[in-house]
């Protein structure tokens, strides 16, 4: 059995910017966006996993399959996990969780990280692509990776630690951080039989959780940085980008 699938988890109670899945970018809803860049990719069935009737029916009206989850989950992967075994019932090996808050993520980048993990033993695999500037570096919002190892465009490395707060510049090998995984089914489920950690909880990082229970993290590199909208600020960012 090969299957892949993605999972879009996403809510509208975000504390930074509430209803953030429905806001509008060139008339079109950002969940909607994030839909369509995931069916283009083309690696697998594609689904929306909410407890929002709200994003249901605007997936729904949009030729997207939504599935109604639990509302209290602690992080998006948990979201995940609930519609991999009520829905796909062990159906696929791999599923992707993909935020809905990044619009413009390429769908090649998807499919790049899809293929990686089919020709890799790893449990997680995640994307990241180059920092540009100090003040991306400084920017809590900004997710850094460090690798064992420079990431090139075909190179699949270890990840060494995930945070947002600016550390020592003496490893080179510092990314941005995209926010997609990939899972093979054994692993996630494994994740979220999990405790929440101690560094997940400090950091708001639900891939700490993964880190402090040696589960492996793979990263591949991605040529494109998709802005992760948490503000109606970034918002305007993406919308001018996408035009």
């Amino acid at each position: 059995m090969k299957n892949t699938a993605i999972i879009i988890p996403t809510r509208l109670k975000a504390k930074r910017f509430p209803n953030k899945p429905l806001a509008k970018i060139n008339n079109i809803p950002m969940i909607v966006h994030v839909l369509n860049r995931a069916k283009e990719s083309k690696v697998g069935e594609v689904f929306v996993a909410t407890s929002d009737s709200k994003i249901i029916e605007v997936v729904k009206e949009n030729g997207g399959t939504a599935i109604v989850t639990k509302e209290d989950h602690y992080s998006g992967s948990d979201r995940v996990h609930e519609v991999y075994v009520n829905y796909l019932k062990n159906s696929a090996d791999l599923i992707i969780n993909l935020q809905g808050d990044m619009p413009n993520i390429k769908s090649d980048s998807i499919s790049k990280l899809e293929k990686f993990m089919r020709n890799d033993n790893c449990e997680i695999g995640t994307l990241a692509s180059l920092i540009k500037s100090k003040e991306e570096l400084s920017n809590v919002n900004a997710v850094k990776v460090l690798t064992k190892e420079e990431l090139t465009n075909d190179n699949f490395v270890d990840a060494k630690d995930f945070f947002r707060i600016q550390r020592s510049l003496n490893n080179a090998n510092i990314y941005h951080h995209i926010g997609i995984y990939a899972f093979t089914n054994s692993a996630l489920t494994k994740y979220v039989k999990l405790s929440r950690s101690r560094l997940e909880k400090e950091r708001s990082l639900e891939q700490m959780r993964a880190m402090e229970n040696n589960m492996s993290i793979k990263v591949a590199f991605s040529d494109s940085t998709p802005l992760g909208v948490d503000t109606e600020n970034d918002l305007s960012k993406v919308a001018k980008e996408m035009k």
